[in-house]
This record gives C-alpha cells, structure tokens and sequence, in this order.
C-alpha cells in the first residue's frame, strides 16, 4: 500500500474555488467515508482549512485512488470534476509525507510558520480516529507531523518570524486608520481563529476589543481573556457603527456582513473610515463592501500577497531543513520496518526446518547421546546463521538507502516464503521518538 495526498490549496487555486471546496467537520468526515467507499483505498484523513483542502489516503492502487478521490471531493463540493482537476495537486509516497510534514509545520501555510495548522491538523486527526477513517499508516504518519510541528516551533524560532493573518490584517488597517491604539477592533466570530484575532488585537494594543458571536457564553469567554466586551449576534448592526476595525472569521457558509449591513453603519458614523478583514473561508464579508465610500475590505489575497516574503527568513530555512531531515528520518525508519517482516519469516523459516531435520536425524540414531545432540544442533544452527547473516544485513543496509522493498521481494521468492506468513509477523511501523 502507499501513500497518496490529493488536494488544491492557496499556491494554485484561486480563493473562489477554495470557497467551494472548503468543508466544515461533518462534511469532511462524509468525504472520507466517500472515499473509503473505493476499492482502491483502505485508510482516509481529510484536512480543510482556509488555505487548502487535502485527502491523504492508504491506497492499494494509485491510478484507481487517484480517480475515485478526486470524483468523491468533486461530488462532496458539488462541482465539475473539469472545473476541479486543473487545480489539483498530487503527491505520492516520499513526496506525500515531505508535504504532510511541511504542512503540519507551517512551512505550506499562506502564513509560514503559523502555528494554528497544528491544531487543525491534530483536530483532522482526532476526527477520523473517532469516526474509525484512519488506521496504522496515516495514524503513524499524522502522529510523527504533529512531533516535527512541535520540534519546529521549539527548536527553530519560527515563531519570532512567523507572520500570522491577523497581524498581516491589523498591519493594513493601520495603513487605512492610523494606530491600533486609536482604535475599535470588532471581532466577529469566536472559534480559533477570532480568538486569536481578539488576542492579538488587545495584545498590540487595541483601544477596545468587541467579540461578536451566535453563542453568547463564548464571546464572554473570549471577550474575557483579553479584556474587552461581548455583544449578542443580534445585535451586529449596532457594534458595527461603534467599530474602526472588523475582523470576521465565523466558519459560516453565507455571508455574515453584507453591504446592507455596512452602508447603515457608515451613514450613522458620520463618513469614518472603517476597514473589514475577512479572515473566513468561504467569505464573511461581501465582496460589495469593498465599494462603498469610506469603507476598505481586506481579504485572503490581498494577505497572502503581503506575507509572501516571509519564507526567506533564516528561521524558516532552518525549519526546512529540520523537516528535511526527519522526513528522511521517517523514510528509513519506515523502509527498515518494512523489510523486517520478511527477514523475520525466513528466520522462522529456517527456524523450523532446522527443528525439522534435527528430530528426523533424532528418530535415525536413537543411540546418540544428549551431548552429541547438542553439538549436532549448535553445528547445524551455525551453519544457518552464517548463511543467512549476508542477507539479512544487506537487506537492513538497502532498507537504510530506501531500496529495500524490492530485495525484500526477492528474499520472498528466492525462498518460497508464504505471503501469509511475512504478514503474521507484520507491525506498524515504529517511528523515531515513539516507543516501540
């Protein structure tokens, strides 16, 4: 089996089309269930977030995968596979677990370095676990992205250089409204990502910081932690005429500001300037918004535009190079797990016909003594051991190089090794940092 990842993502999609594949976590979870309906797939994780939507999947055959995927998102998303092809990335066995480990990292965020994909990550996780989607291979593999992420935002200080969204947003109204200090920061949506903002904002400074959000006990505890005030959902229109700034990011499928609710408030401030940082995907605040006088709207282009240059910070080369490395550290790990099943079946294979031999010669010389017999077995396993300790260290050295599999075959063939047997003594692989 091998690993497949296939998904479209904010390097090659444009921000409509992310709109229209981005999935809540019931609907990613049906589209693993879809893709597990193939015949070409046995293990599935679904991650979606505002900057991609990515299927990894355990497949038995890639050219079958590839198709039933791609038809199961298309289906999922309600669009044409023509429209959705062109977009979409493939990436297979060493490639699929360099990307999910750089994507675990930040390292492919529209933000490099940002740290909140560890969570979504862990969240994708967690949820096919439940829903019984993953098995051993993607469980390992999502398992040791986690420990990378976590080693290169402690061991790298990617954290000191790494832009979020939200700075790249307050950075724009700044730019529109002057200080952050002079300002209102009305944030719609209390999930990761509002918090966040909310966080930040009373972090930088923010004269006030509103939290708006449909379930009130949560903007009071986001308000809380940072100080500022919470306003029912229903009350929206009357704390946009108080707000300099607007950040939304609700995770709701319309639109949650529209121009209706912009141009009132903007007549009632008099022609204040106001700027909306649109954080969500798909969108909160209309497009149209953009429009009105007095009013800028910020999106996730124009924030991806602004946090481009971030990835050629030494920190970020450094995080590289970690991932490099431990990718190739998984690689091997994985080869030499991948082997060991065979060299232990032709052990146990060679166990049994020496145990085999012996009570023949046993039975054919019942004059022999026990000290004889004992010599006769320690010359005969002797004999066995030196026989099979070339291939056996040169299949754990080509394992080493990558190049295992193939000698591990021939092993198979060269000594009749029953394919049920290599499995019985099969394991998961064991990887580095993970107890056995």
């Amino acid at each position: 089996m091998s690993l497949v990842v296939l998904g479209l993502s904010h390097h090659g999609a444009p921000l409509a089309l992310l709109e229209s594949v981005a999935l809540d976590p019931d609907a990613a979870s049906d589209l693993e269930g879809a893709v597990l309906r193939s015949d070409h797939v046995t293990e599935a994780v679904v991650l979606s977030t505002c900057n991609r939507t990515e299927v990894y999947a355990e497949a038995l055959t890639f050219h079958g995968a590839l198709v039933d995927i791609t038809s199961a998102i298309a289906a999922a998303c309600d669009l044409d596979r023509a429209v959705l092809q062109p977009h979409l990335y493939v990436h297979y066995e060493d490639r699929g677990i360099a990307h999910a480990f750089n994507v675990a990292a930040g390292l492919d965020s529209m933000a490099v370095g940002e740290a909140q994909i560890v969570g979504q990550v862990r969240r994708s996780l967690t949820r096919a676990q439940r829903q019984g989607h993953v098995g051993p291979a993607l469980n390992g593999l999502f398992q040791q992205s986690l420990r990378v992420a976590k080693r290169v935002h402690s061991e790298t200080g990617i954290d000191l250089v790494s832009g979020s969204l939200v700075q790249a947003g307050l950075t724009r109204a700044e730019a529109v409204l002057g200080e952050l200090g002079e300002l209102s920061v009305l944030v719609v949506g209390a999930g990761g990502m509002g918090a966040l903002a909310a966080t930040t904002a009373a972090r930088l400074g923010a004269r006030e910081v509103v939290v708006a959000n449909r379930a009130p006990d949560r903007a009071r505890s986001v308000a809380e932690r940072v100080g500022g005030s919470a306003v029912p959902l229903d009350r929206l229109a009357e704390a946009l005429v108080g707000a300099d700034l607007v950040i939304s990011s609700t995770g709701a499928r319309g639109q949650m500001i529209t121009a209706d609710h912009v141009a009132p408030a903007l007549e009632a401030r008099g022609g204040r300037p106001q700027v909306y940082v649109d954080l969500a995907l798909p969108h909160d605040v209309d497009l149209a918004v953009a429009d009105l006088p007095a009013a800028t709207r910020v999106g996730l282009g124009e924030l991806g535009e602004d946090l481009a240059s971030t990835g050629t910070a030494p920190q970020v080369t450094a995080a590289r190079e970690l991932v490099t490395v431990e990718v190739a550290t998984y690689l091997v790990a994985r080869s030499a797990q991948a082997v060991a099943p065979t060299v232990t079946a032709l052990r146990e294979r060679a166990s049994h016909l020496v145990d085999t031999e012996l009570r023949r010669l046993e039975r054919r010389t019942p004059g022999m003594g026990e000290t004889e017999r004992a010599e006769v077995r320690r010359a005969v396993e002797r004999v066995v051991d030196k026989l099979l300790h070339t291939p056996t260290v040169r299949v754990k050295e080509l394992a080493q190089e990558g190049q295992g599999g193939s000698y591990a075959r021939a092993l198979s063939e060269l000594f009749d090794l029953d394919p049920r047997d290599v499995s019985l003594v099969s394991a998961p692989p064991v990887i580095p940092g993970e107890e056995p």
